[in-house]
């Protein structure tokens, strides 16, 4: 009977302590986030990121604010979360491409009182700059997976075609791909220009002897893939890309894609806000320090069943 009244005790504290929490815990109509990344919404990668915030935004009734460069801009960037942090907003979700040059503004954001979440890149240095949680794949082990996919299939010589050079998360994508691989991994710098991407990838594949190309994204994987069926190797090498598009899905139905690694943005955008949401309400944090969003490997095989999800900006 004691040990029953104390169990009936015990739950009765949680349930007035939950109560009173929810009491004293802001209204969510009140709640205002900033998401700041490196990645337009016009970019057919982000605008699937946007999609998630913007669900994410609907579904708990928030103020949710997406601010990113139009190019690939770490100084406009570190600027647009300096910006950010002077409004005061609840909490801040950013992603990290380059540490160095966006610590400063995140550090700003750390000590002002704001919390500060992570989403698609930075899995490797969030914690050093006081960033609670990062939501995201880790990028070297997805590049490692897919280099280790395209040796398993008897590709030897690689080719990986970065359209950000210098952006740590696509560096490291490269650099998994090569030791996954076993063998050398030429690393192509290209713009997001697609007509450029498609003339670069067609002359490193004057060398005959690279069987296996990665793409670090459809920014570059979509003129990569015009590139392979323009000199006409598409479906004779292994060809893995990063994440997804409509054209990239069909291409892996047609057989000429070998592989796609799905990181899944659209949950990046939405469990970014949804984490830092929780937490400014009700101070609620991920046990996991990184909450795994990938990698996933679309073959195809299994293309069909996501290229209408990919078409409406889920998948």
């Amino acid at each position: 009977m004691l040990r029953r009244l104390l169990i009936l005790l015990a739950l009765s504290v949680a349930v007035t302590s939950t109560f009173g929490l929810a009491q004293d815990a802001p209204a969510r109509s009140d709640i205002r986030i900033v998401v700041v990344v490196h990645g337009a919404a016009a970019d057919p990668f982000w605008s699937v990121v946007k999609n998630g915030v913007d669900q994410a935004m609907a579904d708990l009734g928030v103020t949710v604010e997406y601010r990113a460069p139009d190019t690939f801009d770490m100084v406009l960037m570190a600027q647009l979360i300096a910006a950010a942090v002077a409004s005061a907003p609840d909490a801040l979700v950013v992603s990290i491409p380059d540490a160095v040059a966006l610590s400063s503004a995140i550090q700003g954001a750390v000590a002002a009182g704001i919390p500060v979440f992570s989403i698609n890149s930075g899995s490797d240095v969030f914690q050093e700059l006081g960033v609670l949680r990062h939501v995201g794949q880790t990028e070297y082990e997805a590049g490692l997976g897919g280099g280790r996919r395209a040796a398993a299939l008897g590709a030897s010589r690689g080719l990986c075609v970065n359209h950000e050079v210098g952006n740590v998360a696509l560096d490291l994508r490269c650099e998994g791909f090569a030791a996954g691989l076993g063998g050398p991994v030429e690393v192509l710098a290209v713009s997001t220009d697609p007509i450029e991407v498609r003339a670069a990838v067609i002359a490193a594949l004057r060398d005959t002897a690279i069987d296996a190309v990665l793409a670090t994204g459809p920014v570059g994987g979509i003129p990569t893939l015009d590139a392979l069926r323009a000199v006409g190797r598409a479906g004779q090498v292994v060809y893995g890309t990063f994440d997804l598009a409509p054209d990239l899905l069909q291409g892996a139905i047609e057989g000429d894609v070998t592989f796609l690694i799905d990181q899944q943005q659209w949950l990046q955008g939405y469990l970014g806000v949804v984490t830092a949401v929780n937490y400014v309400q009700y101070g609620l944090l991920p046990g996991n320090e990184i909450i795994l969003t990938g990698p996933g490997f679309v073959t195809p095989d299994t293309a069909a069943q996501v290229i209408a999800l990919s078409a409406r900006g889920i998948r």
